[in-house]
């Protein structure tokens, strides 16, 4: 491995030693299940009282209330600019539009022998929004979470964001909140907010799912959630994108993406893939460039220190990376991408072509920006509408119907030793009579 500013580059390595490259930033999970299970257990015990001690700890504020009031609902109202209310209107349009295609239609079955089967979807009841704070205000995910829910038609919709330093949460989250039809907003963040939503306080309720992205503390805390009967969307830690480039591919678009991706967080991780030799160098330089006129340059530049651009000898083994490390974010920008895309069988979001960025994904092309990281995408799809729903199956059968199916549920129950089963059928055949 050589550096090259601030690009790690990889020249053609062998088979045995991908998994090395591949291999996600590692964070303490031992220290993480430490922190979660205190935390748990106080909020647990204490309500309210342990989420306000928590979030006078982290978040450096002291808070009596934790629901936002009409009245900061209306302040929000005034405070973000036009510009911003426009095109955050323009993104929830369009997510609305493309999460709208996949509600859920009724599958039926119905046999002529005197029986039917079927499916509808019904929405989770009570859902939990979880929108990161930190450095910089999402409120792009509180679109990506909400509108979907309110699609779905989940009845009860809690959403909570870490407050600022003066006790409010930013006014964009709180206008987009309301726009999506959300009145129900909480300032408490972090493990703290997870677990509250997992046992309910006095303040904040008890939900059925989690959703939404965080850091370290926060998936661990949505781990710990799924095993106290709350169900969680999906594992979603520290952002990640990998770049598939080749000499179609400009490396002032490719540098600027990479960034896109790095400015996010320093655990972010960002991955280069090409058989361009002379591309590393192209991209190194412009990432220099690009550099220098980031705000947020040092988060950026602390991402890239662990970023990876790997040289490899054909699209074949291009291809077999792409699907080890099943990427949070893949770019095909590559003449073919359409081929290319048809042969990605683990990502969470795809990109094809020169023009389609991924920042552009991140707030208003329509898809969904929450996705499965760390190479959950092997098992995981990113959150749509069918996240805030169930699939209930119903049956009904007919005396006619339970007489043509009877013989094989019988036979089959004998074999299992479930007699009352058995009999379960056989009363009715008999009229009342065991």
């Amino acid at each position: 491995m050589t550096t090259m500013g601030n690009m790690n580059i990889v020249m053609f390595p062998p088979r045995q030693a991908w998994a090395g490259i591949l291999a996600r930033p590692s964070a303490n999970g031992e220290e993480l299940e430490k922190v979660c299970e205190a935390i748990f257990e106080e909020v647990r015990r204490d309500g309210d009282a342990a989420v306000r001690r928590y979030t006078r700890h982290f978040d450096r504020v002291e808070l009596e209330r934790f629901e936002v009031s009409s009245g900061e609902f209306e302040e929000a109202e005034g405070l973000v600019d036009p510009p911003l209310k426009e095109a955050i209107g323009l993104a929830l349009k369009n997510i609305e539009a493309f999460h709208r295609l996949q509600l859920p239609e009724r599958r039926e079955l119905a046999d002529d022998r005197g029986f039917r089967c079927w499916q509808e979807a019904r929405a989770i009841d009570r859902v939990g929004l979880y929108v990161p704070g930190g450095s910089a205000p999402l409120f792009s995910t509180v679109l990506m979470l909400a509108a979907p829910a309110r699609l779905a038609g989940c009845r009860d919709v809690a959403l909570c964001t870490p407050p600022g330093r003066d006790g409010k949460v930013h006014p964009a989250i709180l206008w987009s909140a309301r726009l999506c039809g959300v009145t129900s907003v909480f300032k408490v963040g972090g493990v703290q907010a997870i677990a509250a939503l997992t046992f309910g306080t006095e303040s904040v309720r008890r939900v059925d799912k989690i959703f939404g992205p965080g850091n370290g503390f926060v998936t661990a805390a949505k781990q710990r959630a799924s095993t106290r009967g709350v169900a969680i969307d999906m594992p979603a830690g520290p952002s990640e994108l990998m770049v598939v480039a080749d000499e179609t591919a400009s490396p002032a678009f490719v540098a600027a993406d990479l960034l896109s991706q790095a400015e996010h967080g320093a655990d972010s991780q960002v991955l280069l893939l090409t058989c361009r030799e002379e591309l590393p160098a192209l991209v190194a330089a412009e990432v220099e460039r690009q550099l220098a006129d980031l705000p947020r340059r040092e988060v950026a530049e602390r991402a890239l220190a662990g970023s990876t651009c790997v040289v490899l000898r054909d699209r074949e083994e291009c291809l077999e990376m792409i699907n080890d490390y099943a990427p949070e974010h893949l770019m095909l920008s590559v003449k073919d991408a359409g081929e290319w895309a048809r042969r990605v069988r683990n990502a969470g979001s795809v990109f094809l072509g020169n023009y389609s960025p991924e920042s552009a994904g991140d707030y208003v092309s329509g898809t969904n920006h929450t996705l499965p990281t760390g190479g959950h995408a092997r098992a995981y799809g990113g959150v749509g509408v069918e996240s805030f729903m169930k699939m209930i199956s119903f049956q009904e059968i007919s005396p006619r119907g339970l007489s043509a199916l009877a013989p094989a549920i019988e036979v089959m129950a004998e074999r299992e030793g479930l007699m009352a089963h058995r009999n379960a059928v056989r009363v009715r055949e008999k009229g009342g009579a065991a």
